[in-house]
């Protein structure tokens, strides 16, 4: 499988299915669109499975961990040997996103795309590509080569596990420095817009890690038209394999969703080289990290709730798969207006009014 072969495979929504979903949401017995983005999630939900009804019985957070070189620069107050200890730690549900995993029944998987030492959990999926990336603000941060083949580790992972819906986390000392440098040149954005303090850092630290930003996308000059040059130039392993995985859910017309900053930079890198990719994501938190909301507007996203979290890991997907099966419970098990025994006439005008300002957008 090439990157190029994936994004042949990701195909649209299904309309009519959406159509059918919208038009069974309209006979429910409840005023029209009052359950607001549980409504369109279904709709969307039908889109990606060709089906009106569905049911999500089986949810699978997805980690990718890594390690990154430019923290030498002292870009994070956190030393790299914590990637390793927390990519360990994700597997005995004694972090922040497995505990929720664990809480709420979801599988998880962890696999070491790249992290900076040799780990002999065997829970911990190894497809290690290098012992972390090469320093950014020094030179590219892998080959070409490189960014590919964590690319296809991350598409091949999707497709390895069988899930209703997925979630795309990770883990990775220095990855909000990548993730910003990405961010940056995919947008063209200015780098104070995208940088935040990440695991939080001092003021001194906070500037030295814009202006190691600013440096490595002087040093490498990526090409933002070209995201496999940028995520090869100024990224990481974990980014690069989260964007597989992107491509992949949807590709096999399965529903994902985006964790917080690092997951929605990656999420985005999966939009810039398949816009009809964005259809099967789904948003969780709105990440605390400033560059979250440049990302998903890039992609025409909003976040379902605001917690304040800017963990990572895939921390916020239990509680947006919990919101998906909401959704599905909803569409599912709700009495239509003939079941109640209820004549809707009396929401005759206002369904006209929704169409007129549907018609008018």
């Amino acid at each position: 499988m090439t990157i190029g072969r994936l994004i042949e495979k990701i195909k649209p929504l299904d309309r009519y299915a959406m159509e059918m979903a919208e038009s069974y949401q309209q006979s429910l017995a409840k005023p029209p669109k009052s359950l607001g983005r549980l409504e369109d999630l279904s709709v969307q939900l039908a889109g990606i499975t060709g089906k009106v009804h569905n049911t999500l019985d089986k949810k699978h957070i997805l980690v990718f961990t890594a390690d990154n070189g430019v923290v030498e620069e002292g870009v994070s107050s956190a030393p790299q040997s914590v990637t390793l200890q927390q990519t360990i730690n994700l597997t005995r549900a004694k972090t922040g996103a497995s505990v929720l995993a664990k809480h709420f029944g979801n599988s998880i998987t962890v696999c070491d795309v790249g992290v900076n030492a040799d780990i002999t959990e065997l829970a911990v999926l190894n497809r290690k590509i290098a012992y972390g990336t090469n320093n950014i603000a020094k030179g590219p941060a892998m080959t070409r080569a490189e960014a590919e083949k964590a690319v296809l580790i991350g598409a091949q992972l999707v497709a390895d596990t069988d899930s209703d819906i997925y979630g795309i986390g990770e883990m990775g000392i220095g990855n909000t420095t990548t993730s910003s440098a990405v961010l940056s040149v995919l947008l063209g954005a200015d780098i104070d817009a995208v940088t935040g303090r990440g695991g939080g850092i001092t003021d001194d630290s906070f500037a030295k890690k814009k202006a190691v930003i600013k440096q490595a996308i002087e040093i490498n000059k990526p090409d933002k038209n070209d995201v496999i040059d940028v995520l090869c130039k100024v990224g990481g392993f974990d980014i690069a394999a989260m964007c597989g995985a992107f491509l992949t859910c949807a590709a096999n017309r399965k529903p994902v969703v985006i964790d917080g900053f690092i997951s929605a930079v990656a999420a985005l890198c999966a939009y810039k080289l398949c816009p009809t990719a964005r259809d099967y994501f789904i948003s969780s938190h709105a990440s605390y990290e400033i560059g979250y909301k440049l990302a998903m507007d890039e992609m025409g996203l909003q976040p379902m709730f605001l917690l304040g979290m800017r963990l990572g890991e895939g921390s916020g997907c239990p509680l947006a798969f919990e919101i998906a099966d909401a959704a599905c419970a909803v569409i599912n098990n709700m009495a239509t207006f003939e079941n109640a025994g209820i004549n809707d006439d009396y929401l005759a005008e206002i369904r006209k009014g929704d169409k007129f300002s549907v018609e008018a957008k």
